[in-house]
């Protein structure tokens, strides 16, 4: 089973021999150890605490009784602690008195190893609950009045639901159904109608103690949200619009999508360039001859027809539309540029095209009602993720669509003004949102020149309308070419006359930009002036007497010509004084009347975006 061997006593003297030695005497020992088969587990010592194991308990459960005495202590300090300050403070009439009447609610005292702040709820505090009531108000945007509304329900925490009716314009009906009229705000809790905004204040005098009381859910009575105005839903497009494309829908629009399936479309060389999905304008008035069974020249006014409506394009631009085997024409949707354009999806919008004041005046409201819901009251802050989730955005990605074919040219001076402003405002906030920002937050700058949309069969960027439309076809900062080359047929809507005033209307999506706004054709020049007084009532310009130093927004550095001569800042400041309020007038005035010199300097442009 084992083996035996001959081993020395452990823990003993021994000589070399393996001898015991102990006080001079030799004592000679044999001790044999039977080993275990080898085969035969190993034997394992008892779990049991050693000494070691058993400190280690013992310390552990000193230490637990240590902190549980000293928690014991410190909470017991703490208690009466805050008795003792309670009941002085009970006792302490004219310190209650004080502190009625100081502007600090706060009350702050510190204990051994703790910090306890005492905050008095204010006796007007306004945040409450609704108790289930469904709060609700029909509105307009660039409504003085729906601005109070919903600025005092947010004030107050209360959450309600707006329906903007220049958003979703089927919602009017209802507003007349349940008002008899078509003003607004019109508020409603749960199904009751409150009124308007004359009614609102009228519940929120004294402490809003009868706002409180319509609004708190009475003990027994029954409150159901089931009559309330329904919030608008995500995902449904406006019936009545739908309709009224289906009527407009053509004879022109059908003999279009015959053309694309019958038409010889192929690939050419035209002037040593391969021109790609073209056909003849031969091919096309063969096609309508035997399709529409009409003449020649009726062939051809069609063909000039389409070409004007932008169905059909020259392959290079050189006319509207005339027949031959050497002149080839495109769809719209097979142009180069088209894929890039962020309002084609897929196929060109064929439906009649609106008019093209009609559209501003919608891009105005429905973007207006974005701001109003997405925005900071001051507009210098946006909420692009909230805005990319919203009903209102999604209406006015659709919307964009019917800009593909529209005709700008039938557009006044101050009609086209607005539109391209509003257009710019409006394309940097989807391009924020579709294209995004750059390191650390920064603003994509290639987006102004890369995010497109198709506006009456052409491509538009914001650089393209700033500098092309906006600032008349002048080249842009650093700079050697124009935006629109001679025979481009985008020249004809750039502006007559430059507005240096544009560019305190134009939001790039940073934060040293002007604030986004929206303009109404009627009254743009107005707004204009005014965007830029507030441009430099805020951080537009700086004076320093002392230093005789005048601190501008780099915008007058990039664009210094279009405020005047190029150079002469002088022209520049003579020029701003009209736009600045009386203190930074007088001071630029003072630096302006002596013969002494004036000191420029441009402040840093913070590119970081605006959200």
């Amino acid at each position: 089973m084992g083996s035996e061997v001959e081993s020395p006593i452990p823990n003993e003297n021994h000589d070399s021999n393996g001898n015991n030695v102990n006080n001079d005497v030799t004592v000679t020992k044999t001790l044999t150890i039977v080993q275990p088969h080898s085969l035969l587990p190993k034997p394992a010592p008892p779990a049991k605490l050693n000494s070691n194991n058993r400190n280690d308990a013992v310390s552990r459960l000193a230490v637990g009784k240590f902190f549980r005495q000293r928690s014991n202590d410190l909470s017991s300090a703490i208690s009466r602690g805050i008795s003792s300050i309670k009941q002085s403070i009970e006792n302490d009439e004219s310190f209650n008195k004080n502190d009625k009447d100081s502007s600090g609610d706060v009350t702050e005292f510190n204990l051994p190893g703790v910090k306890v702040v005492v905050t008095d709820k204010k006796e007007n505090d306004v945040s409450f609950s609704t108790k289930g009531r469904v709060i609700s108000f029909f509105s307009r945007s660039n409504c003085r009045d729906c601005s109070a509304v919903r600025r005092l329900f947010r004030e107050r925490g209360l959450r309600f639901v707006e329906i903007n009716v220049d958003v979703y314009v089927e919602r009017e009906k209802e507003l007349v159904d349940r008002t008899g009229s078509k003003t607004v705000p019109k508020i409603f809790f749960d199904g009751e109608l409150i009124g308007g905004l004359v009614e609102l204040n009228v519940m929120m005098r004294n402490g809003d103690g009868e706002l409180r009381r319509r609004l708190l859910r009475e003990e027994g009575g029954k409150c159901s949200g089931a009559d309330a105005p329904a919030a608008p839903a995500y995902g449904f497009d406006d019936d009545v619009a739908k309709d009224e494309e289906e009527e407009e829908e053509g004879e022109m629009v059908r003999v279009v999508r015959v053309m694309r399936q019958r038409l010889p479309i192929q690939d050419r060389w035209i002037k040593m360039k391969l021109v790609r999905n073209c056909f003849s304008g031969t091919d096309l008035v063969d096609f309508l001859l035997h399709h529409l069974h009409s003449s020649r020249p009726k062939a051809v006014e069609i063909g000039k027809q389409l070409c004007q409506k932008h169905f059909i394009h020259h392959v290079l631009g050189e006319n509207d539309f005339e027949e031959g085997n050497n002149n080839f024409y495109r769809f719209l949707e097979h142009e180069p540029f088209i894929t890039k354009c962020f309002n084609f999806r897929g196929a060109t919008n064929d439906s009649e095209p609106k008019a093209a004041a009609e559209l501003c005046d919608r891009i105005t409201k429905i973007m207006s009602a974005i701001l109003e819901s997405y925005a900071s009251d001051d507009r210098k802050h946006v909420d692009y993720v909230a805005i990319s989730k919203s009903e209102e955005f999604r209406r006015y990605v659709n919307m964009t669509q019917d800009l593909q074919r529209v005709d700008l040219l039938e557009l006044s001076e101050n009609e086209k003004l607005a539109f391209f402003l509003n257009l710019y405002n409006a394309m940097v906030i989807h391009a924020v949102i579709r294209v995004g920002v750059g390191q650390e937050g920064a603003i994509n700058r290639r987006s102004f020149s890369d995010f497109l949309y198709l506006i009456g069969g052409h491509p538009y960027s914001p650089s393209t309308i700033k500098n092309g439309i906006l600032r008349s076809n002048r080249r842009s900062p650093y700079s050697l070419v124009k935006p629109f080359s001679t025979g481009d047929p985008r020249l004809e809507l750039a502006l007559l006359k430059m507005n240096p005033l544009i560019h305190f209307g134009i939001c790039n999506g940073t934060k040293s930009s002007p604030k986004v706004r929206f303009f109404s054709p009627h009254r743009v020049a107005e707004e204009l002036r005014g965007a830029a007084r507030e441009f430099f009532a805020n951080d537009g310009i700086e004076v320093n007497l002392e230093k005789r130093t005048v601190y501008l927004s780099p915008i007058f550095k990039w664009y210094g010509m279009d405020f005047g001569q190029e150079r002469n800042i002088l022209n520049i400041l003579n020029w701003m004084i009209s736009y600045l309020d009386p203190n930074k007038a007088g001071l630029v005035t003072h630096l302006l009347s002596d013969a002494a010199s004036v000191n420029i300097s441009y402040k840093n442009y913070d590119w970081s975006i605006n959200s």
